[in-house]
């Protein structure tokens, strides 16, 4: 390029002398003494939590390495903390603990409350047996309980009971009444289920 080009001729150059306009930076280091742009955040404390110290490069190092959150506290009290913050700081119990509370706090059924299949009995009572001696399950239970007879009814009890009821809710012998078929099925599928297990 030539130095008497046209382009050269319409270059200007600003003079010194005029003012240049500041940059804003943003605040500044909080390390006494320093001007230059604090970026770094660096935490103010235990007990200040979400306040935050603005340092530059070299001093959010220098304060880093100072830095101790367990300062004025005694050591005893830093080891429950550190204990504590492995579960984030909640309430924690045994295992052996919680069962054992929760096994004493257990529902009890209201007096008004129907509870025909007896969900809520208390499990510390001796389990139920069968005439023979053998112990009940708990669907044989409910099928002797919807029969309306106990856990020691015999094959003769359950067969009685069984004609009985189905005699009473079958809509044929009561007139073509059908306000009761489902406690007629109900009955029927006890019976089956007890006969199935050998129960009858």
């Amino acid at each position: 390029m030539k130095l008497t080009s046209k382009y050269f001729d319409s270059i200007r150059v600003k003079p010194e002398d005029e003012a240049v306009e500041p940059v804003d930076e943003g605040p500044s280091c909080n390390w006494r003494g320093c001007r230059r742009p604090g970026e770094f955040p660096a935490p103010k404390g235990r007990e200040k939590e979400g306040e935050y110290f603005l340092f530059c490069q070299t001093h959010v190092r220098e304060y880093n390495k100072k830095y101790n959150y367990f300062v004025g506290m005694k050591e005893d009290d830093i080891v429950d903390y550190q204990k504590s913050a492995s579960t984030g700081h909640r309430p924690t119990w045994s295992f052996k603990e919680k069962m054992a509370n929760a096994s004493a706090k257990k529902a009890k059924p209201d007096a008004t409350m129907d509870d025909p299949y007896n969900l809520f009995d208390d499990e510390t009572e001796a389990p139920q047996r069968t005439a023979s001696g053998r112990r009940l399950r708990n669907l044989e239970r409910k099928s002797l309980t919807q029969l309306g007879l106990t856990a020691d009814a015999t094959k003769d009890d359950i067969k009685a009971r069984y004609k009985e009821l189905v005699k009473r809710h079958h809509p044929d012998l009561n007139g073509g009444d059908r306000t009761s078929e489902d406690k007629l099925r109900d009955v029927i599928t006890a019976y089956n289920y007890l006969r199935k297990v050998g129960m009858v």
